[in-house]
């Protein structure tokens, strides 16, 4: 007579149902992470630009696979998506975890009033108190963050406002879709009012903070914060450089 409750007595069932023991723990544990504070989770909203057959990009800067969109349902290009994005605290990696298609019906969401979304882009021109995503979207200098100064070719994240009943969106805020701190860097070469930074990262003087009296010299070591940016062969763009050790 069997016991009611003992389990599956077949042991390919008893490993199946292992594997989804183990599956639950994983997401569980995963999840705690996340609640802990050992990665930064974002929701973004975007187009998918490319897609081929597991893979994909939203708004040309973002890398999703297909496994992580919802109930399989793959979007085409030119769809909207919102996206779920986990940033790497360190590093500053984005890696998507989730992707739904997008809605433009905001009452759908229960959202009748005022509300924000957050959309990736890059910066392709500069205009005199206002500058231009891609996309065609448009910002004043005024909702920049505090010590980024905007350039061409530079990778945003753009919050807007959205009024639902007036179908128009407004940039509140805009700051570098990813940065970073490197220490003890060398100038390696210099053109005009550009150069390079141990041969990965550009800069300009012409949107580059500097010590009051310091001009770059090739061979310097200096301390670099860096956004990330499109600019010919390179993906980073220094935004400020301090001096640490003069060549001379």
């Amino acid at each position: 007579m069997g016991l009611a409750g003992a389990g599956p007595a077949d042991p390919q069932e008893r490993e199946r149902a292992g594997r989804r023991v183990d599956s639950s723990e994983a997401k569980k544990e995963q999840h705690l992470k996340l609640l802990e504070g050992d990665t930064t989770l974002k929701t973004v909203q975007g187009v998918v630009t490319k897609f081929c057959s597991d893979y994909g990009f939203i708004d040309h800067l973002i890398y999703f696979s297909s496994d992580v969109v919802t109930d399989g349902v793959i979007p085409k290009v030119g769809q909207k998506v919102t996206a779920i994005v986990e940033e790497d605290k360190i590093s500053h990696e984005l890696k998507v975890i989730k992707v739904d298609t997008f809605c433009d019906n905001y009452h759908d969401d229960g959202l009748s009033d005022s509300c924000t979304k957050v959309s990736l882009g890059c910066i392709t021109s500069l205009m005199e108190g206002a500058d231009c995503i891609r996309h065609t979207a448009y910002f004043s200098v005024d909702v920049v963050c505090k010590d980024f100064e905007p350039y061409q070719g530079d990778r945003v994240e753009v919050a807007f406002s959205i009024e639902p009943d007036m179908q128009r969106r407004k940039a509140i805020s805009v700051k570098p879709l990813r940065h970073k701190h490197v220490h003890e860097a060398c100038i390696t070469s210099l053109h005009g009012r550009s150069g390079v930074i141990d041969n990965s990262i550009f800069f300009t003087l012409d949107s580059l903070k500097l010590t009051d009296g310091y001009i770059p010299q090739i061979s310097d070591i200096v301390n670099v914060v860096a956004v990330e940016s499109i600019q010919s062969c390179y993906i980073w763009r220094a935004i400020s450089m301090t001096l640490v050790k003069t060549c001379q």
